[in-house]
């Protein structure tokens, strides 16, 4: 039977992860070190979380950051680091605690009908060498992804990083099946759509050079 948050209560819960957050002066900084403190095995999933944030930023520099940080959590995992390794200069960098607290009262709802169904199960599709690995190629891909002007692409691509946040965040091999399916879906289609757009632009490229 899985073990649901409740009969955990050392470790908690996305939302009451992002409650604590809230606590504090809305201006103060939170470094990406101290977000990721005391979470072990879970802190991909915060550092991810953290990520995706930029994606949901309506230009398109959201990519161009989410994107980056998005294939080093992605090679971090397929090389098999336990937990996040983050340069002095990035570790010392986040978001102020008022952007954490709009997301949180944004996917506020969303994240509470999710965490009812979310239980910590399936754990080698979280934990086996190999799950790990795949994890983290598909992170390179979506981040890669991400990081291309593809316009109209980046909501898409923050709401699946959530996704995989939030599987790892909650310990949830169901959860993290269902973004490999969601991710495996999505890279095909921008994949298609993406050499579409460059078929149909290479003729009017010729014309200007």
């Amino acid at each position: 039977m899985p073990t649901r948050r409740a009969d955990r209560p050392g470790e908690a819960g996305t939302r009451a992860l992002l409650d604590g957050f809230a606590q504090g002066d809305p201006k103060e900084l939170l470094p990406l070190s101290a977000l990721l403190s005391g979470l072990g095995r879970r802190a991909f999933g915060m550092l991810l979380f953290v990520a995706a944030l930029p994606a949901f930023i309506p230009i398109p520099i959201g990519g161009a950051v989410a994107g980056p940080l998005t294939m080093l959590i992605g090679a971090q995992l397929l090389i098999g680091l336990r937990r996040p390794w983050l340069p002095r200069f990035l570790a010392q960098r986040g978001p102020h605690r008022h952007t954490m607290v709009r997301f949180r009262d944004i996917i506020g709802p969303t994240l509470q009908r999710l965490e009812r169904l979310t239980s910590p199960r399936l754990p080698a599709l979280l934990d086996h060498r190999a799950a790990v690995m795949f994890t983290g190629l598909k992170l390179i891909v979506l981040g890669f992804l991400l990081s291309l002007p593809i316009p109209l692409t980046n909501f898409l691509f923050g709401a699946l990083l959530l996704l995989f946040a939030i599987a790892l965040l909650e310990r949830d091999g169901a959860l993290m099946l269902v973004a490999w399916i969601v991710g495996a879906v999505a890279i095909v289609v921008i994949g298609v759509l993406s050499g579409e757009i460059l078929a149909a632009l290479t003729p009017w490229i010729d014309q200007l050079f």
